[in-house]
Formats: C-alpha cells, sequence, structure tokens
C-alpha cells in the first residue's frame, strides 16, 4: 500500500512539473518597446557650436528609432508634412519655429525608415492666453510678490546652469542634475502660477503633451520598437518622472549614443 501511494505521488509531481514546463513554452514573451528623451535647446541648434542641428543628424542616426514623437501639435502635422513634400521646406508657422524638425527630423525621413507622431499639446488660444495673463500678473501691484518670486527663480536656475560650464553640453542636458537646475525656476512657476493659467500652466501643459506621448507608447505596446522622444529640454525631467513609473519599456540612457556620436 505503502509503495502504490508513493508511486502515485510521484506520478502526480511529475505530472504537475510537465503541466508546468508546457505552459512555460506556451507563455509568449512580450517585448517591452525602448525609450529615450533627447533634450533639444531649439534656435540653440542653429547657432551652438556642438549641439547643432549637424550633431543632432548623427545623434538620431545612431539611435535609429522606429517612431519619434514629436513637440508638433497633431493639428499642424499634416500641413508640415505637405509642405515638405512639396519642396523640401517646412511652411507650418508652429513647426518652422524647430530647427531639430526642419532641419533634421523632416529631411532624415528621406533616409530613415522613422515614423513622426506629433504629440504637442500646444495650441494657440492656449499660448494666447497664457501669454495674457502673465502679462496682467506683472503688472498687477498685489501680484509683486509672486511675479518677483518668479524671477528671482529664474534668475538662480540660470545661473546654476551657467556655474557648470556646460551650457548646451548635450552630456550636461541629459543628466538628473540638469533637470534639477531646471525646475528651480519651472516649479516655481507651477507652484505660483499653473492653475491660474488653465491649459497653459507648466503641469497642465505637460499632461496635455504626456496624454500623447502615452497614446503612442499604448498603441504600440510590446511591439519592441524604439521611440525617440524629443522636446524642449526642460520638459525631460517631466516626462521622465512619468516615464519611470512603466513596467512595460526600456527607458534608455542618452550617454551611449552621445559617445557613439563623439
Amino acid at each position: 500500500m505503502k509503495n502504490t501511494l508513493l508511486l502515485l505521488s510521484i506520478l502526480l509531481s511529475l505530472m504537475i512539473a510537465g503541466c508546468s514546463d508546457t505552459k512555460h513554452k506556451n507563455e509568449v514573451i512580450k517585448p517591452k518597446n525602448e525609450v529615450l528623451v533627447l533634450g533639444a535647446i531649439h534656435g540653440g541648434h542653429t547657432t551652438d557650436s556642438v549641439y547643432n542641428t549637424a550633431y543632432l543628424d548623427k545623434l538620431i542616426r545612431e539611435i535609429n528609432p522606429d517612431f519619434i514623437l514629436a513637440e508638433i501639435p497633431p493639428d499642424r502635422m499634416q500641413a508640415a508634412i505637405e509642405g515638405f513634400k512639396r519642396d523640401d521646406s517646412i511652411s507650418e508657422p508652429r513647426v518652422m519655429r524647430f530647427p531639430e524638425y526642419v532641419d533634421v527630423v523632416f529631411p532624415l525621413t528621406k533616409e530613415l525608415d522613422f515614423e513622426i507622431i506629433p504629440t504637442a499639446g500646444w495650441t494657440r488660444p492656449m499660448a494666447q492666453e497664457r501669454s495674457a495673463k502673465l502679462r496682467a500678473i506683472s503688472k498687477d501691484s498685489s501680484r509683486v510678490e509672486d511675479w518677483t518670486a518668479y524671477r528671482a527663480a529664474n534668475k538662480k536656475s540660470d545661473s546654476l546652469y551657467k556655474a557648470t560650464g556646460k551650457v548646451n553640453d548635450p552630456y550636461f542636458i541629459h543628466t538628473d542634475e540638469y533637470d534639477e537646475i531646471q525646475d528651480v525656476a519651472l516649479q516655481t512657476y507651477n507652484r505660483l502660477f499653473n492653475v491660474e493659467l488653465g491649459l497653459g500652466g507648466w503641469d497642465n501643459i505637460n499632461i496635455a503633451h504626456y496624454w500623447n506621448i502615452e497614446k503612442a507608447l499604448e498603441k504600440h505596446r510590446y511591439k519592441g520598437k524604439r521611440f525617440l522622444i524629443i522636446y524642449g529640454a526642460g520638459h525631460k525631467g517631466w516626462f521622465l518622472r512619468e516615464l519611470r513609473k512603466r513596467d512595460d519599456i526600456h527607458l534608455l540612457e542618452m550617454k551611449p549614443f552621445l559617445d557613439a556620436v563623439n
């Protein structure tokens, strides 16, 4: 009887182990997407001796993304595409402000195989309202303390940045220290004015940007693709804090790609 029970126990264990092995074999491995955030300096790319459009061109080639999530409003994308297809130029007013797209990203579509996804939450009415409200605050005698604190934070942030001796250094821009220095100004701006500025507030506009970024990441979840997010460098820290909460992506560092092009 004991031998029979022992035999049954062994057979049951083997069956369970076999089922477990089959289960593991049948599990589908979901390839995580890779994500990088590139901090742009907009007009600075046309004048900087290092972090210029030629450098960006080399860097994006090295990254070789499948998707570029761009600081372009979705409702401006078609006009930008049509202009580029027509005569290799960008005449859409909002997109024209960004050399990283006009001189680098759009031209690279002729050589590299990636899709540009417009993700900016910016709208003209929002920008106009924000500018008008900030002007009003700056002239409001009852808001002198707030405006002084805002300007002081900007000055401190600029001073800390210059003190590093690494202004517009692409290596430094892609560090947490850079984000912390930017936050000296941006978090003060956010604390004082975010609610008042409505959709144009710092948290609010980043939420709008990131909502579109997240839509793109969700649409292509677990496809093993590489996403390059290109926004003004001040947005980088905000985005990284959100992206680090995700467990379905590999968030890549920029340094290895910078090393490769230097």
